[in-house]
């Protein structure tokens, strides 16, 4: 019997679900299965705080709506909206993609920065690393031109532009790993790999590969000894 990923996304986007849903799937291992829940509300894509802070709110719901036979949750926005009030309400391992990146971009001691699309979320990204206690590690955010919704709704010109902005974070800000923030952005950010010699960082893998190892901390320790 597979053992069962909820993925939610915060945004209002069936679209975006289903991609961040096949991303997710490319990293999970044999007997394992990955489902996403879309928010009912909201924005088809989260571009400044008070939309992310009404996204806590779709997340909780969306859980609260799917059931609790799940192995584990990701929340899937650039800012992991309501990831406390889930986990203080869920016995499987909660992870948001933002915190699975900045672990993974900053592990070694490494310097990151974030490439992304959203001007307004600098403040609230920021406070995402500040709360994992990245803030020594963080060198700053670099941002695309241009309308935010717009821009990724056409990839070849949002993986252009990101791409210059993963440039900007090592040429002008010393980063050795560069996040690329944002949910939506999944299959740019899987494009963007290819691109560079240095470690670019997809937040839903991230999420996936911390999420398995924390699944699998849990059944290790619930495992009977022999």
């Amino acid at each position: 019997m597979p053992l069962d990923i909820l993925l939610i996304n915060p945004n209002s986007s069936a679209g975006t679900t289903a991609m961040m849903v096949e991303i997710a799937a490319a990293e999970a291992p044999a007997g394992f299965r990955i489902e996403g829940r879309t928010a009912q509300g909201g924005p088809s894509m989260i571009v400044n705080p008070r939309e992310l802070e009404a996204a806590a709110g779709e997340v909780e719901r969306s859980w609260q709506q799917a059931g609790t036979h799940w192995a584990g949750v990701i929340i899937s926005a650039f800012g992991d909206p309501g990831i406390e009030r889930v986990r203080a309400a869920c016995r499987v391992p909660v992870v948001g993609i933002a915190e699975a990146a900045m672990l993974e971009a900053s592990a070694a001691g490494r310097r990151f920065g974030i490439a992304t699309v959203t001007p307004d979320l600098v403040l609230p990204i920021e406070g995402r690393a500040r709360a994992l206690g990245l803030l020594g590690a963080y060198c700053g955010i670099r941002l695309t031109d241009g309308d935010p919704r717009a821009l990724a709704a056409d990839p070849q010109a949002l993986e252009e532009a990101l791409a210059r902005a993963v440039q900007r974070c090592v040429d002008d800000d010393g980063a050795e790993a560069v996040i690329i923030g944002g949910g939506p952005l999944g299959q740019a950010a899987i494009g963007l790999q290819r691109r560079f010699a240095f470690p670019v960082i997809a937040p839903i893998p991230s999420a996936m590969r911390l999420l398995l190892s924390r699944i699998e901390a849990v059944v290790a320790v619930r495992a009977p000894r022999q």
